[in-house]
């Protein structure tokens, strides 16, 4: 069983990551992005039977710094 963690920035927090992407795309020619959020995807390979519950603590725990990130657990 797979799992696929999104994290991002929660909103109201700066991204400097995402206004350098999104800099980077007007001055590539790529006109009319407005705003970019840049976040990143762990992959989890689990053991039959870990449950969603369980994930959710390794993404409080380790995963996300919750303080400024959300989280969304996909089962895949």
């Amino acid at each position: 069983m797979k799992a696929r963690v999104h994290v991002m920035l929660k909103e109201g927090v700066l991204d400097p990551q995402g206004e350098a992407i999104r800099h980077a795309l007007g001055a590539m020619g790529f006109e009319g992005v407005e705003g970019v959020r840049q976040g990143k995807v762990i992959e989890l390979d689990l053991a039959p039977g870990t449950t969603a519950a369980r994930v959710g603590e390794m993404c409080e725990m380790l995963l996300a710094n919750t303080v400024i990130e959300s989280y969304r657990i996909e089962f895949v």
